[in-house]
């Protein structure tokens, strides 16, 4: 059976359809308690590091994470106040993932233009998973 869509068309459709922020917008916001950041990369990529105070959810388990009334709904989800940014490593699986929490009736959801590459690329923060976990060991 032949693809009749093809990703492009599918992450342009999504692209025009949900809020997209720049890594300076992002950058701008980072220690606003409001907004959280949320890795959506496999757990492979994140050995790379990940940004700064973001809290890892795999895209395949994303809509599992946010639906409170799924056996593997993550509180942190729970939290209408807050502004939920996505990544991944260069921006479509995130515009995706956006689109699908927006059909899910998030309001309060949004990506990063180029992922990870792209934050890199501005020498925006980053930490190792090292690093995330001992910060939260210390708050706990």
């Amino acid at each position: 059976m032949p693809i009749t869509k093809g990703f492009r068309a599918l992450v342009d459709e999504a692209m025009a359809q949900v809020t997209t922020y720049t890594v300076a917008e992002v950058q701008e916001r980072l220690t606003d308690p409001a907004v959280q950041i949320v890795d959506i990369r496999d757990i492979r990529e994140l050995t790379e590091g990940t940004v700064v105070g973001s809290f890892h959810a795999p895209r395949g388990m994303l809509e599992f994470w946010v639906d409170p009334d799924s056996p593997y709904h993550k509180k942190i989800f729970a939290n209408d106040a807050k502004e939920f940014i996505l990544f991944c490593g260069a921006g479509w699986r995130s515009a995706l993932a956006t689109k699908a929490l927006q059909d899910m009736g998030m309001s309060n959801v949004a990506h990063i233009d180029g992922g990870w590459a792209e934050w890199v690329k501005a020498g925006a923060p980053t930490e190792t998973l090292e690093q995330q976990k001992a910060k939260r060991a210390a708050k706990a």
